[in-house]
């Protein structure tokens, strides 16, 4: 049993309630822009202001707080950022987090959490995206800047020299897809998204140069037909946005497009039996719970249900450094 908080003291349990306040400092701040305004400069708080619309002395303690924080310095009244913020939080920096721009969207979802507890799914008001930031790019993104670093180590953990073909579910970005295909040069790739996805997909994959490898299938992974002779197919955060049943059946359809001697490969929270550990992944259900309309996260047993109706009999379970599980099961 998990025991971390068993011994917290009262000042421990209220700066956990209070923890909120630090991050919206710095999600208001990347909303504003702050961190770009400030690239390469040394301004006063009231020239920041000008240039991001802002009130002035809001925007002088806010930057002021940032200061706290670590994220700026400030020397004779003038403000510039630190070594981290410029490196990952100024727009087209190489390696700038644009991905933090979902966790805003998190923010108003999350808002939501009393009253999608009562109400059993999410109970969150839609509300446009803030700053103008279109949510699906800033969305792909995120899940592009995890998933190339995951798909590097997930590619070393499978066996793809036999694959000739790989369907990728939801693939958003074709981190995943791309990476595999870097490991088995001999393999090509069908990338499976939403339609207004896969114009997003295809910049990623024209920036690696992999267009001659990948191709496109769009409509929603649970209605709409998936073809066949897929030697893998794989689900990665796909499964946490499903019913236990839509699961069910969407593991039938991957089963019944797989070559004999495939492998379905879900990559996901594993839940353990109480469903309390990894702790990510218990936060990550209350994610899906006021993101979502039937989303969860779901144990081991769960998921061998869904192999064994398909017809699977071989299911291996590995667990990555990363905090989610790969399932795996094979077609014979």
């Amino acid at each position: 049993m998990n025991t971390q908080n068993d011994y917290l003291k009262p000042e421990e349990i209220r700066a956990l309630a209070n923890s909120f306040q630090q991050s919206r400092i710095l999600l208001s701040a990347i909303e504003l822009g702050l961190f770009t305004t400030l690239d390469k400069q040394m301004l006063p708080s009231k020239e920041v202001a000008k240039k991001i619309n802002a009130d002035e002395r809001a925007t002088d303690r806010l930057m002021n707080a940032l200061v706290a924080l670590g994220f700026l310095r400030k020397v004779h009244g003038k403000f510039f950022n630190s070594e981290n913020a410029s490196q990952y939080l100024v727009k087209n920096k190489p390696e700038f987090m644009g991905g933090l721009f979902h966790s805003l969207g998190l923010w108003n979802t999350w808002s939501s959490l009393t009253e999608s507890v009562k109400a059993g799914t999410s109970a969150a008001e839609r509300k446009p995206s803030p700053g103008g930031v279109d949510w699906l790019e800033s969305f792909i993104g995120a899940m592009h800047y995890r998933g190339v670093k995951e798909a590097k180590i997930t590619a070393l953990m499978l066996d793809l020299s036999a694959s000739k073909k790989m369907l990728d579910v939801g693939g958003g970005s074709g981190a995943f897809a791309m990476e595999f295909i870097k490991k088995n040069p001999s393999m090509s790739a069908v990338v499976f998204d939403l339609p207004n996805v896969i114009p997003i997909t295809s910049r990623y994959v024209e920036q690696e140069k992999m267009d001659d490898k990948i191709s496109y299938l769009s409509g929603d992974y649970l209605v709409d037909d998936f073809g066949g002779g897929y030697d893998l197919i794989f689900l990665s955060a796909i499964v946490h946005i499903n019913s236990f049943d839509e699961n069910n059946l969407l593991i039938k359809k991957c089963y019944n497009s797989l070559n004999t001697d495939g492998q379905i490969v879900i990559k996901d929270w594993v839940m353990n039996e109480d469903r309390t550990e990894p702790a990510g992944g218990a936060f990550f259900a209350l994610n899906m719970l006021v993101g979502t309309e039937r989303g969860d996260t779901y144990t081991g047993t769960e998921m061998k249900n869904w192999f064994t109706n398909a017809g699977i009999k071989k299911i291996e379970r590995k667990n990555t450094s990363f905090g989610s599980s790969l399932m795996i099961g094979y077609k014979e």
